[in-house]
């Protein structure tokens, strides 16, 4: 009786600590892995000649690339064993150092300028683009927020702090200026505060100013006007704002249904510009053609799929606008960035995630990848499965002793 009762409370504290100990999602781990190393061999290709005619070696901005997947891949495994309720406790200190590194950037010395454009900030071994951190911080205060204060999101006064906040980060990154980044952040507190809970007139009310600040920005910088006229026919300036653009479409055009084949673009000698970082998916549709292009985004897809899965089954109000808000902004970037080397929207500067040219960029969505993992770890789904797991072991046994 003493043994038998003893083997009961041991197989009770297991099952106490399986609880905190759930499954990882092996198929977001997989997507996200095969995600990274594609892109490290696109990078590779996209730049090896543009990095060997620069800084006389062509493996320049691949080893950069995967330095930073090795950082990436080390912030995805840490963030997936902690609790991610210790992002919550800490929002603050999160918010405050994102907001920190993003006024830096316009400290002179520690702030580097590049392209008329102050966004990155000089660190010993490698530079740093404070708003990458900016977007992930924001997502996880807005998600502690609406979690805490979650009867208040439909009252516009209970939706402020997330506006101010939002507002704050995107005053300061359109100071820099990087007003594709920008638009990512306004696109992505509409998606926070929709999964909040906020009333569609509160959303109107917040649009309209929004929408007619949108000109005002274009004609503050005549360089966005440019851009806008080229955007409307590129072929009017073929050497001048709409260069790039008409270069992505010869990209694209020439890779046909198959592609040219790997490591055969045109277009990265030097033809067309930023080939391994915000124009890196033209490149792809070079090389790979139509069915490289699909693939690709099919694998984004299964990805983001995957993330609003573990936003559904979350223990918590939390996890749930956490893992939603990380789905969002890998959605928001993937449909802005192809959207404009397609020539669907005005051109601007947004990496493509997890295959650009950036350490910055990749490390932090690894990152946010362990985060999901996190929250995966401790969903309904899985401790449902570990304690139905439990429960007929515990009947085979008692079969076996009624016997």
């Amino acid at each position: 009786m003493r043994a038998k009762n003893k083997k009961r409370l041991d197989g009770n504290r297991a099952l106490s600590g399986t609880e905190h100990r759930g499954e990882y999602d092996f198929i977001l781990t997989a997507v996200t892995v095969l995600l990274v190393l594609f892109g490290i061999v696109m990078v590779y290709s996209a730049s090896s000649y543009n990095a060997a005619v620069n800084y006389g070696n062509a493996y320049f901005y691949m080893f950069k690339q995967i330095v930073g997947a090795l950082l990436g891949f080390g912030a995805m495994i840490c963030l997936s064993v902690v609790d991610y309720h210790m992002l919550a406790k800490l929002r603050y200190v999160i918010l405050g150092i994102s907001v920190l590194l993003l006024v830096l950037v316009f400290v002179p010395g520690v702030g580097v300028e590049s392209y008329g454009a102050r966004r990155w900030i000089n660190l010993p071994f490698f530079t740093m683009q404070a708003s990458e951190i900016a977007k992930f911080g924001f997502i996880i205060f807005a998600a502690a927020y609406m979690a805490k204060y979650y009867r208040k999101m439909t009252s516009f006064v209970g939706i402020l702090p997330v506006l101010g906040v939002g507002a704050l980060i995107c005053l300061l990154i359109i100071l820099e200026p990087n007003m594709s980044i920008t638009i990512c952040v306004v696109l992505l507190m509409f998606v926070m505060l929709f999964i909040g809970g906020a009333r569609i007139k509160h959303f109107l009310l917040i649009a309209l100013p929004v929408v007619a600040m949108i000109p005002l920005l274009i004609l503050a910088e005549p360089y966005r006007l440019k851009r806008m006229l080229a955007f409307i026919d590129p072929w009017a300036s073929p050497l001048g704002e709409g260069y790039q653009l008409i270069q992505s479409f010869y990209s694209l055009g020439s890779g046909g249904l198959f592609g040219l084949g790997l490591f055969n673009s045109r277009q990265k000698y030097l033809f067309l510009p930023f080939s391994e970082s915000d124009f890196i998916f033209s490149i792809i549709g070079e090389e790979l053609g139509l069915v490289g292009c699909a693939l690709v985004m099919l694998a984004f897809v299964l990805l983001i799929a995957r993330a609003i899965r573990i936003a559904q089954n979350s223990t918590d109000r939390f996890g749930c606008y956490l893992a939603s808000g990380i789905a969002a902004i890998i959605a928001i970037q993937v449909l802005v960035n192809i959207a404009v080397v397609t020539g669907s929207i005005p051109p601007t500067g947004l990496p493509l995630p997890f295959i650009s040219a950036g350490s910055s960029s990749l490390i932090v969505f690894c990152g946010s990848i362990g985060i999901l993992q996190s929250i995966s770890r401790r969903s309904h789904k899985t401790v449902k499965r570990l304690t139905r797991k439990h429960a007929d072991r515990g009947t085979k046994r008692n079969d076996r002793v009624g016997d």
